[in-house]
């Protein structure tokens, strides 16, 4: 899994594997998008408004966090 962003339009994108197949791509919301193969195979996430979308509650953006061993890493995301 890779997250990138991009502060120029304020877009995250949650690769979960590399695109072996054409995908077609799924408006979810106006936020939301998927991109997800024939046979069901989600490749990616994309947050549009990402900031907002990743923002955590005590106002950090909270990137990953691993409950098992209760760490969690932040990552600010500063608009261009």
């Amino acid at each position: 899994m890779k997250l990138t962003y991009d502060p120029r339009y304020n877009i995250a994108y949650i690769r979960l594997a590399e695109k072996s197949a054409e995908v077609e791509t799924l408006q979810i919301s106006d936020e939301l998008n998927i991109d997800i193969a024939p046979d069901g195979h989600v490749y990616g996430i994309e947050l549009l408004n990402a900031n907002e979308q990743l923002r955590a509650e005590d106002g950090g953006l909270l990137v990953v966090q691993n409950d098992a061993k209760g760490e969690k890493t932040e990552i600010p995301l500063a608009a261009a």
